[in-house]
């Protein structure tokens, strides 16, 4: 089959067979935890002791891989594991001990993206259970002692279930009574229990039962589905103090970053360009570096230590970007906001839903990912548009945007010879958010990126294709915000001659609007809100054929607007060319949709991919 097809028809799968899908429960039936049972004991320093007694017997014979071990994280500057037992039991009784040997203990695999290191403290012991098979249950419990907390005097938890089958989730926190612990629990019921003298003792268990698949693009799953947050914190200002604090005295200028400031706006017109050029300068010669040692998670280093290592992590980043614009007389202040598909955060404020820092400049209403690579200054990734973000100079809070400037237009010709050869051209321009990552991966980009970039577009083409690129960003080919990518090559059997023949008229590129649809329509039911950005696109096919060809139908002209959703096909006949454009562009009030948004859409997504699967009929001699 030519891969131009697979694409289109994986989205008509979707619409016809996508019923069995959408009634998975999600709940994996290969293993069951019999307990899980953590209790924290809290101190009023914030450190605290976990004991954790842990038990789930192996149903199935393909959850052995997954589930023969259990790994222990913990920190090596602030945590230490002080006792550690587990076995394997049989279902006659007969226990197998792990032995010392079957408890390795190494370095987690660092999490940054790409080529980014990471410095750490975080290590894994890996418990390795001997003997296991089906229907054996594997037991641990061991105790850790946190001996410093992230937040001086503060405590903090997070706590969700993989989908098994639980048939005894508890979480218990001892508290002491001077340390309210507040809570938003979502699946976890409270249960009732003693408290030891002086203190107070809070416990949660899971409520079990089945859970819904998560649904391709949907929300996370803290957003709407069974959770506990635990916090000393009372609400989301105290726990803005408790960053402010750490960081307190880390974005004041030095002399070297006031200089710098200086040189990088000298000259520029107003403050909305020099906040850009000041953003650029640290995304572009700061390099991404996570940095979790000791209470690393949660404090920045000083802005001038990060200028001087020219590395950090995005609290670095951030950190950097602030003592810049406040050398040049910009306020500016660090946003905390989740970097996942996480759109609501829980009542009770914890580290686990606030993953990644940016800069808010209130003066211009301006948010800066400076750890953004490929994301150009003044926008934002997809990731966190329409997200609240927690501001820590006020405690406050505030929303990125939902809609930012994008615009994708594709235009590409094939000029058809009479053995059904083909010889294209395409060109794309991207303007907005689009820009810089077209422009990255091809001028920024090592040969072998370009060549796999080069091969993505050729596979959109059909087989026995080549190709090269004429015109790249730093070729002459981009313009201000505005890149242009020109790209051309030839295709072996392209259309099948002499005879009837069929041609496909979509051929989808990177970034395509056949790519943007199939996003919109990777499922044909829906019961989790999912992530549903803007698009504006434009696409544009032609095709000359030999004058041997007879144009014998085109597909009928489309036009519909429905759901937030506007298209329109239209097929025009010039002489022996066909020219096929499309535009698609769709607009909503939020970052995300809910069911009831997908099924008004629904009707539209399925008429364009009819349209997208839409066939010009020739006959050559």
């Amino acid at each position: 089959m030519p891969r131009r097809y697979c694409a289109l028809l994986c989205l008509w799968i979707l619409f016809t067979c996508g019923q069995v899908l959408a009634r998975d429960t999600g709940t994996d039936p290969g293993v069951v935890v019999d307990r899980s049972i953590q209790h924290y004991v809290v101190e009023p320093d914030g450190s605290y002791q976990l004991s954790v007694d842990h038990a789930k017997t192996i149903v199935q014979p393909r959850a052995l891989r997954a589930h023969g071990q259990y790994t222990i994280s913990y920190n090596r500057t602030l945590d230490e594991v002080l006792s550690l037992e587990a076995w394997t039991q049989k279902p006659d009784g007969r226990r197998v001990p792990v032995q010392p040997g079957q408890v390795q203990d190494q370095q987690e695999a660092a999490a940054a993206s790409g080529e980014a290191p990471m410095f750490q403290d975080t290590r894994l012991k890996v418990v390795v259970f001997p003997e296991a098979a089906v229907g054996d249950q594997l037991v641990v419990r061991y105790v850790l002692r946190r001996r410093a907390a992230l937040f001086p005097g503060h405590f903090e938890d997070l706590s969700t279930s993989p989908f098994y089958f639980n048939r005894n989730f508890l979480l218990i926190y001892d508290m002491p009574a001077s340390m309210p612990l507040h809570a938003d629990a979502v699946g976890f019921v409270p249960v009732p229990g003693e408290s030891p003298p002086g203190r107070r003792r809070y416990q949660w268990r899971y409520v079990n039962g089945d859970n819904e698949r998560l649904e391709a693009g949907s929300v996370s799953y803290l957003d709407y589905g069974k959770r506990l947050a635990v916090s000393t914190f009372p609400d989301y200002a105290a726990f803005a103090r408790a960053f402010r604090t750490g960081a307190a005295g880390k974005a004041n200028p030095s002399p070297a970053i006031t200089a710098l400031a200086r040189q990088l706006t000298a000259g520029l017109p107003d403050t909305r360009a020099r906040a850009l050029a000041l953003s650029d300068w640290v995304r572009h010669n700061i390099r991404y570096a996570g940095l979790y040692m000791g209470t690393g998670g949660v404090v920045p280093h000083a802005a001038s230590t990060v200028l001087e290592n020219r590395y950090g992590d995005c609290k670095d980043h951030a950190v950097l970007l602030e003592a810049l614009l406040a050398a040049v007389g910009i306020d500016s202040t660090g946003a905390l906001v989740n970097s996942g598909n996480a759109y609501r955060l829980p009542e009770t404020p914890t580290l686990g839903v606030l993953n990644h820092m940016i800069t808010w400049v209130p003066g211009l209403d301006l948010y800066l990912d400076p750890t953004a690579e490929t994301v150009g200054a003044g926008y934002l990734s997809a990731n966190l548009l329409g997200k609240p973000v927690l501001l820590l100079k006020t405690g406050g809070f505030a929303m990125t945007p939902i809609l930012q400037p994008e615009r994708n237009r594709t235009t590409t010709w094939f000029d058809i010879r009479r053995d059904g050869r083909s010889s294209f051209r395409l060109s794309k321009t991207a303007s907005g958010v689009m820009a810089e990552p077209y422009r990255t991966a091809l001028r920024d980009s090592r040969q072998a990126e370009r060549d796999a970039f080069a091969l993505r577009m050729l596979q959109a083409v059909g087989r026995k294709s080549r190709g090269v690129f004429d015109a790249v960003p730093g070729d002459g080919g981009g313009n201000g915000d505005e890149v242009r990518i020109s790209f051309s090559g030839t295709s072996e059997g392209f259309l099948d001659l002499p005879g009837p023949s069929a041609l496909a008229t979509t051929y989808d590129f990177w970034g395509g609007l056949g790519e943007a649809v199939l996003n919109l329509s990777q499922e044909s039911e829906r019961r989790q809100e999912f992530v549903c950005p803007a698009i504006d696109i434009d696409d544009e096919t032609g095709f000359r054929f030999p004058k041997e060809v007879r144009i014998l139908a085109l597909p009928r002209p489309v036009s519909l607007m429905d759901g937030g959703i506007v298209y329109r096909a239209s097929y025009t006949r010039r002489g022996n060319q066909v020219v096929v454009r499309r535009r698609l562009s769709f607009r909503h009030g939020r970052a995300t949709c809910t069911p009831d948004d997908f099924r008004a859409m629904q009707p539209a997504l399925e008429r364009i991919v009819r349209d997208l699967r839409s066939q010009i009929v020739v006959s050559g001699s």
